[in-house]
C-alpha cells in the first residue's frame, strides 16, 4: 500500500512542559501467551473484541499523524505482540512512513525465532525480550508457562540478524530471581546484550507479594560492584529510562530503570497507543483520548495530528507511582522498558 507524502514542516509535538514527544509505543494486542506473576492473573484477563482492536492500516493512520508531529520512533507492544498475525505487515507499513527511523519490538521471545526473519526484512530495528531468569524450572514457575529454550534461542536469533544490542528486560523480585543477578552480569559479559534491571512495583492484586519482593536499583548496583569494576556508560541506541553501566572488556552491558526509587519523568518523550486505540499521555496514570472513533469516523491525517497536539494538554508532569501503592495496569511492568 503506497502511502501519502507527508508535510514535516507541520509543528513538533511538545507537551506543556515543554517535553518533545518523539516515541509513539503500539501495543498490537492485549492477549499474551504467558501469565507472568508481577503482570497478570494465572487465568488471564478480559480480552478486547476483535472488532475493538485497531487494525493494520488504522495503527498506521494515526503513525503518519505522529510522524508528521515529530514522532520518530515507534515500538510494537502488547500483551504479547507476536500473537498478532502477519506482524511483519504492519512492520512494513510502519517503515515506509516518512519521517519513522527506527522501530523496535518488546517480547516475551516465544514466538521471535520463527518470525524473526520476515520482522527484520519489513523493516525492525531492534528487540527488547522479557527474560527474568536463566533457570528453566524458575522460568516455568514465574512465566506460569515453560519455555525459556525457546527464550535463549530468540536472543541468539536477533543477534544474528543484527538487531543489536538486544535488551533484555529482567524483573528483579527478591527470593525469587535476585540471587542471579551475578548470572546476568556473565550473560551481558559474554553477549552483545543489554541486560536491564527493572524494580518490581505493585501492581493491583499482586501489591502485596510485590512490597516484600521489591529490590531497589542502588542494591542491585551494589551487589554488582561487589563482582567486578562496574563503570558507567553511555546506553545503547533507544528511548528507554534506564542507566547503563559495564564491566571491562564486556561485550554488553547492565542497564537499571526505577519505576520507583527514581523519578525520570521530566524527560519523558513518550505516548502509548493502545490496542483498543486509546491514546494513552502517561503509562501509570487514567490521561487518555480517543483515537478509534475519529479514525474509523474518517478523520484525516492533520485531524489526528490535531487531536494528538491537543492531547498534550493533558499529558500530566509526572507519574505518583508509590512503593505499597498499587499502579492502574496490572501489566505495566512490562511496559517500562524503551
Amino acid at each position: 500500500m503506497a502511502m501519502p507524502m507527508i508535510d514535516l514542516t507541520r509543528g513538533a509535538l511538545t507537551d506543556a512542559f515543554a517535553r518533545p514527544i518523539e516515541y509513539l509505543r503500539v501495543s498490537v494486542t492485549d492477549k499474551c501467551n504467558l501469565r507472568c506473576v508481577y503482570c497478570m492473573p494465572e487465568g488471564g484477563l478480559p480480552w478486547l473484541q476483535r472488532d475493538e482492536i485497531l487494525s493494520y492500516e488504522e495503527i498506521a493512520h494515526i503513525v503518519e499523524a505522529a510522524a508528521a508531529l515529530g514522532v520518530r520512533a515507534i515500538r510494537l507492544t502488547g500483551g504479547e505482540p507476536l500473537l498478532r498475525r502477519n506482524l511483519h505487515r504492519l512492520v512494513e507499513m510502519i517503515a515506509r512512513i516518512p519521517g519513522i527511523d527506527d522501530i523496535a519490538l518488546s517480547t516475551n521471545g516465544l514466538l521471535l525465532e520463527e518470525q524473526i526473519d520476515a520482522l527484520a526484512s519489513a523493516g525492525l530495528r531492534r528487540v527488547n525480550i522479557s527474560l527474568d531468569t536463566l533457570r528453566a524450572d524458575r522460568f516455568a514457575s514465574i512465566a506460569r508457562r515453560p519455555g525459556l529454550d525457546r527464550v535463549l534461542r530468540a536472543v541468539d536469533a536477533a543477534i544474528a540478524y543484527g538487531l543489536v544490542p538486544v535488551k533484555i528486560n529482567c524483573v528483579v523480585m527478591r527470593g525469587r530471581n535476585d540471587d542471579e543477578v551475578a548470572a546476568f552480569a556473565e550473560y551481558s559479559r559474554r553477549l552483545p546484550i543489554a541486560v536491564r534491571f527493572i524494580e518490581t512495583m505493585p501492581v493491583l492484586e499482586y501489591a502485596e507479594a510485590q512490597r516484600e519482593e521489591y529490590v531497589s536499583a542502588e542494591e542491585l548496583l551494589e551487589r554488582l560492584r561487589a563482582i567486578g569494576d562496574l563503570q558507567p556508560v553511555d546506553g545503547p541506541r533507544g528511548n528507554g529510562p534506564a542507566r547503563y553501566f559495564a564491566f571491562p572488556g564486556a561485550a554488553g552491558t547492565i542497564g537499571v530503570i526505577t519505576p520507583l526509587s527514581h523519578d525520570y519523568c521530566d524527560r519523558c518523550n513518550r505516548i502509548r497507543l493502545t490496542a483498543d486505540g486509546r491514546l494513552r499521555l502517561c503509562l501509570f496514570g487514567d490521561h487518555h483520548v480517543d483515537l478509534r472513533g475519529p479514525v474509523r469516523a474518517g478523520a484525516t491525517t492533520g485531524e489526528i495530528g490535531e487531536i494528538l497536539q491537543r492531547s498534550m494538554l493533558i499529558k500530566p508532569e509526572r507519574h505518583h507511582l508509590r512503593l505499597g501503592e498499587p499502579a492502574s495496569q496490572m501489566r505495566a511492568l512490562s511496559e517500562i522498558g524503551g
